[in-house]
């Protein structure tokens, strides 16, 4: 039970950081049809200017702080620089060009701050807890607790305020929202700002657990990726959701089969989840009317 226990907690951890992932895809995606494969550099962003700062002889919550809103600039940068010009291509070209942004922000880390692997001290100490004989470290309830309280102001973010509720006319139908006066171009600026402050925030509390480096990102979106297909493309529960399992159920493979399989779970999930559900878990049921 303790060894159940211990795999559980790990697939929990990391899952938060898939979910914080797969929510800022589907923030980009309800408000532009776009998917960003750039989302996995800001979670590398966010952990690699903690330690950037760090040595800098910066305190850690400016260090955090500034960690969250360069990646969030960035991403408003991608959108006015990238996005906006091709807005009118298909779809491909959209995604090749988010690739090709992840391949200059990622040489760019390379370059500056150079191949090795970095980490700096967990929030608030490493002496682990005892849990029904399993451990589980500080920095995982700061991975659980600021996840949950991201979701809480997202919620609140998008059902109570005025700004929320534009993003959202923006995502079910852009022209209408433009014909009600809705700025759609500052939707689109503000999700692509939001989604690179998620992905930094994962990063950030991440890091301290499982280092970091300038190609980590790589992985760590995929599996972001992951999670919102198996959750529902475009449902930010089923981002959430989708973000845990995968999580977990990495983690529940890399301790009862092999570790060396816990790079392909995840991408066996989703075959099976397309096989089963192609919409995804909470994705939405299309009905044609003939």
């Amino acid at each position: 039970m303790s060894q159940f226990l211990q795999f559980l907690f790990s697939g929990i951890t990391v899952g938060a950081t898939y979910a914080l992932a797969a929510l800022g895809f589907t923030l980009i995606y309800n408000a532009s049809n776009v998917i960003n494969f750039a989302q996995g550099e800001f979670i590398m962003l966010g952990g690699m200017l903690v330690f950037f700062f760090l040595q800098a002889g910066l305190p850690m919550p400016v260090a955090i702080f500034l960690a969250i809103a360069i990646p969030a600039i960035v991403g408003m940068l991608i959108e006015k620089f990238t996005i906006e010009p091709a807005r009118e291509a298909d779809v491909v070209t959209l995604i090749i060009i988010t690739i090709g942004v992840s391949l200059v922000i990622r040489g760019v880390i390379q370059v500056w701050l150079g191949k090795g692997t970095h980490s700096y001290p967990a929030f608030s100490g490493n002496d682990p807890i005892l849990i029904g004989g399993a451990t589980l470290l500080p920095q995982s309830l700061w991975v659980l607790g600021i996840t949950a309280l991201v979701v809480v102001a997202l919620w609140y973010f998008f059902s109570r305020t005025l700004a929320g509720k534009a993003i959202l006319a923006t995502s079910c139908n852009p022209l209408a929202a433009q014909l009600v006066g809705v700025n759609t171009q500052w939707v689109l600026l503000v999700s692509f700002a939001l989604s690179a402050a998620l992905g930094a925030i994962g990063g950030v509390l991440l890091t301290p657990i499982t280092l970091t480096s300038y190609d980590v990102g790589i992985m760590l979106g995929l599996k972001g990726f992951v999670a919102v297909v198996v959750g529902g493309l475009g449902s930010g529960l089923g981002a959430v959701v989708g973000g845990l399992l995968v999580g977990i159920i990495e983690a529940m493979a890399a301790g009862y089969i092999s570790s060396a399989y816990k790079d392909a779970v995840p991408f066996i999930l989703i075959l099976v989840i397309l096989f089963f559900l192609p919409r995804g878990i909470f994705g939405a049921k299309v009905t044609e009317r003939v």
